[in-house]
């Protein structure tokens, strides 16, 4: 008899990702990321499996710390990051079939490595690190027992996930891997790479924030320097912002992401809506994909990251990952005619890809409704899936994830998606309480897919109700923006309609509703209690609730509320005021457990401990938990036992306030 899923799920979950084909094709490498038995400690090591091979994957690391493999171009060697003894993250590589077990550090780095990538010939390695800025490589320098005295000079002095950034920057150096002599080959204010090599080895290819305005917008271009450092050239035009590089075969085109505007870009990376561009120097951007997808983009809140999602100039046209309303596709462009995509794949939600050098397949890293975190070769030309991993299958033989109903409905011209999560055992004769989810963004979206927060509530015998309201990604940029200028309007009333149309279904008990929502879902959960007294509870999680404070406390402040909002704080002091659910907090009845992370710099804790004050002081019920050590990512918290406790917490505030 199976179990449903409990709030310790994810301490039996194994997670596949950075899928890297070796040149052949014959053979896989990836991370898997997972905890040890009865253990709190996580690990990520580097596996590899071959095509052919049904067998079990071979373990190549075991540091617990392996990430991004990469292949040399012979196949022979896979360079990937690791920390060294210091904790401070290198080049590795290890030998592939060589019966060598002992991995080679390349790097002698005082910052982390962060991104690599092979020359075409093999005999180089570029790769991304982070340059110190003098007071920063002085406090490395200095006694560790003495106290750290940090100095801000610019707004985006620090980072979620990463902390204190200060004047430090990523640049990127190209190593010599006969001689292990390492050239830096870009520098000034602002963040450079990840580094994509030309097809004929001269020159890489990189996105860059050097520019006037990176403490206000999030504005990145695309550069192109030789690699020895000489020639820099920009590439990308009036494009407002950039990500994926993909080179064409004849290395005189590039092909990219990127956003025409500030507008379509939401404000931070290119979360809202971005198309495929083809660039060439000296010409005008010409754009390949339309509104009706989104290619994949990192979403992180920094335009410039480590990674870019993946993207291949093949012979049978620009391959990348895409998404259209919640459903990720593997897509091909032809670069030479605007429009031409074909969708290979339906459904699930695609995390990461990789494409055999001869195009013929591809592997994603991708979640469905019943699985997560696996690893499935796809075939170009029919589409034909099968899995590579099956990580998880012990699991779920043992425990039933829910399922999924989706319906739409129209309001104000837009139509609302919303996915419903039914508990494994649903019996449509029987009463359940409703679990309204709000989330993220507001430029995310809910997919096809395994969801933590869906699949333990659905477990302990919740129906979840995850719309997709006005502001959402995937559905179009006219969709997306309409959120913005109307936090908590139409996108109020939109996830209000979706829940109520549930709600009245005979199998809900409508006395037993209660609401749930992170970072922007903790706003509308929040400004949800200060406008309606409909739900019995109230889970808000990271929530944004001041606005005029957020502007100066979030690590995206100036540059995300400025778009979403309208304007600099001070000349739209009355719209950050109204649009802020602390403004509402005298109205609040519902029962309040906030939950906030005490490192999270996206949005700061000030944010619940506000709404806290303000709701205690007023003699509402309420409750606040303060999660140590972890960032704006609760649900990829370092330490799983907060996973747990969230989760624990969650279902408990629930049933005692719908007892």
């Amino acid at each position: 008899m199976t179990r449903p899923i409990q709030p310790d799920y994810h301490y039996h979950l194994k997670t596949a990702s950075n899928p890297a084909i070796s040149p052949d094709g014959s053979t896989v490498a990836f991370i898997v990321h997972r905890f040890g038995e009865g253990s709190d400690k996580a690990s990520t090591d580097l596996f590899t499996t071959r095509l052919d091979d049904a067998g079990e994957p071979d373990q190549i690391t075991y540091s617990g710390n392996a990430a991004n493999p990469v292949w040399s171009p012979d196949g022979r060697q896979i360079a990937y990051i690791d920390l060294d003894d210091t904790g401070v993250k290198q080049v590795f590589v290890q030998w592939f079939d060589s019966g060598s077990t002992d991995p080679n550090k390349l790097t002698h780095r005082l910052a982390d490595v962060d991104a690599i990538a092979w020359s075409p010939n093999g005999k180089r390695i570029a790769f991304r690190s982070l340059v110190l800025g003098p007071d920063e490589l002085q406090a490395v320098r200095d006694d560790p027992a003495d106290p750290k005295i940090r100095i801000a000079r610019r707004i985006r002095y620090r980072q979620d996930g990463v902390g204190w950034r200060g004047d430090s920057f990523y640049h990127l150096f190209v190593l010599d891997v006969a001689s292990g002599e390492v050239a830096q080959i870009t520098g000034r204010d602002g963040d450079d790479g990840p580094p994509v090599w030309s097809p004929d080895g001269q020159r890489i290819a990189f996105i860059s924030d050097r520019n006037d305005e990176r403490d206000l917008t999030s504005k990145t271009e695309l550069f192109v320097r030789k690699a020895d450092g000489s020639a820099l050239t920009q590439w990308s035009g009036d494009l407002f912002m950039v990500e994926s590089i993909a080179w064409s075969a004849d290395s005189k085109r590039i092909a990219v992401t990127g956003g025409k505007d500030r507008a379509e870009v939401g404000g931070y990376g290119l979360t809202t809506q971005s198309s495929v561009y083809i660039l060439e120097r000296g010409k005008d951007p010409v754009r390949v994909t339309d509104d009706s997808i989104r290619p994949h983009t990192n979403g992180t809140g920094q335009p410039v990251n480590a990674s870019s999602p993946f993207m291949a100039w093949t012979e049978k046209g620009i391959m990348f990952g895409a998404d259209s309303r919640g459903q990720s596709h593997v897509c091909i462009a032809n670069p030479e005619m605007a429009g031409d995509v074909q969708r290979i794949t339906d459904g699930w939600q695609i995390t990461e890809m990789a494409i055999s050098s001869d195009s013929a397949f591809a592997i994603v890293a991708a979640a469905s409704p019943d699985s997560i975190g696996e690893l499935h070769m796809v075939a170009i030309d029919s589409g034909e899936v099968s899995s590579i991993t099956n990580l998880n299958s012990d699991f779920f033989k043992n425990h039933s994830p829910a399922t999924l109903e989706k319906f739409s409905f129209e309001r104000d011209g837009f139509e609302i998606e919303t996915r419903v999560w039914f508990p494994p055992d649903f019996d449509p004769n029987k009463k359940y309480p409703l679990l309204l989810d709000v989330h993220g963004g507001p430029h995310s979206a809910f997919f096809d897919a395994f969801y933590p927060i869906h699949q333990v509530a659905a477990g302990a015998g919740y129906v979840v109700v995850a719309p997709n309201p006005r502001g959402s990604c995937t559905y179009g940029l006219e969709f997306a923006i309409a959120v913005h200028n109307d936090w908590g309007g139409g996108d109020f009333d939109d996830i209000m309609m979706a829940m109520e149309r549930v709600a009245g279904r005979d199998y809900i008990d409508e006395d037993r509703v209660v609401i749930h929502g992170s970072s922007y879902g903790g706003f509308m959960s929040s400004w949800a209690v200060g406008h309606t007294d409909r739900f019995n509870a109230a889970i808000i999680a990271a929530p944004v609730t001041n606005l005029p404070s957020f502007y100066g406390t979030s690590d995206i402040g100036v540059n995300f509320t400025e778009l979403q909002l309208g304007g600099e704080r001070f000349e739209r002091l009355e719209q950050y005021r109204e649009h802020s659910p602390l403004t509402y907090a005298r109205n609040v009845n519902t029962p309040v457990l906030l939950l906030h992370g005490e490192d999270d710099a996206r949005v700061p804790i000030e944010q619940s401990e506000q709404f806290f004050v303000a709701l205690k002081r007023h003699g509402k019920e309420v409750e606040f938990v303060r999660l140590p050590g972890t960032s704006h990512g609760i649900f990829r918290a370092k330490h799983p036992l907060i996973r747990k406790e969230y989760f624990r917490l969650m279902i408990e505030w629930f049933d005692r306030h719908n007892a």
